[in-house]
């Protein structure tokens, strides 16, 4: 099986997959890091500068290296989410998935079928009208990644019914969302903690997925023992390349 193809299958598994944001919309970035260890990139269309163009040329690479990459979709609406599958993406992470006829929506946006893609086998993710019907219909079901991000506080109670829902393939915990909708101004509050509990629990429970962002993989790993985080999107190639930068300054100044 390719690293796309069998992408959803590690997902659900709970397999510790890792990966980051794509802040910088360039194709050569993608091309960097399916070199790389890791597991899969996002390019983060909810608040990077990512236009279509970007995002095509993007995945045009990816799909060509069997890289799996996700977009995070700027918001829930269909149209979003069509166009970011249709230019070859393995899936989608959605934000502000703040209620389970929310998540059922977005569920039935991202597979084809009444009221859902419709059916169009001529886009890059069609493999250009190279494929039949039948094929592409049971591509849609068995590959096809949706991952709702629960970022409201009010929300967190209702992660147990959305991570039930067919078509939620994971649950992704907003940290700094759920911090700053708690009223705080840091990420280690009593409340933070619970909820990023209360909604690996949930995940865990229906045998999808848990997301989260971290700054590194000192945290990631203490998250995966106390949440039970399996997916994890390192901090991004902004911060990657700071840190290196800074590493090598330090290094070269210091006396």
């Amino acid at each position: 099986m390719s690293r796309i193809s069998e992408f959803r299958q590690r997902l659900t598994g709970q397999e510790t997959l890792a990966g980051t944001f794509l802040k910088t919309p360039h194709y050569n970035l993608v091309e960097v890091f399916a070199q790389s260890g890791f597991d899969f990139l996002c390019l983060d269309a909810e608040h990077a500068p990512f236009d279509r163009a970007a995002i095509d040329q993007c995945l045009a690479v990816a799909c060509a290296l069997d890289f799996p990459v996700l977009i995070r979709v700027g918001d829930h609406s269909p149209r979003e989410i069509l166009w970011a599958l249709d230019c070859g993406a393995v899936g989608v992470v959605v934000p502000h998935v703040d209620s389970v006829q929310v998540a059922q929506d977005v569920a039935k946006y991202a597979r084809f079928g009444l009221g859902g893609r419709g059916y169009a086998g001529s886009s890059r993710w069609g493999e250009f009208a190279t494929k039949s019907m039948p094929e592409l219909l049971e591509k849609s079901q068995r590959e096809t990644v949706v991952i709702a991000q629960i970022e409201e506080p009010y929300a967190v109670p209702l992660a147990a019914e959305i991570a039930a829902i067919d078509g939620i393939d994971a649950v992704f915990s907003g940290p700094a969302d759920l911090s700053v909708g708690m009223g705080y101004d840091h990420q280690n509050s009593p409340e933070l903690h619970a909820a990023l509990k209360s909604i690996g629990d949930a995940a865990k429970a229906h045998g999808k997925g848990y997301a989260s962002f971290v700054p590194n993989a000192q945290v990631g790993r203490d998250w995966a023992e106390k949440y039970g985080v399996t997916m994890f999107y390192v901090g991004s190639e902004h911060g990657f390349m700071r840190s290196a930068a800074n590493a090598i300054a330090d290094a070269l100044k210091t006396d």
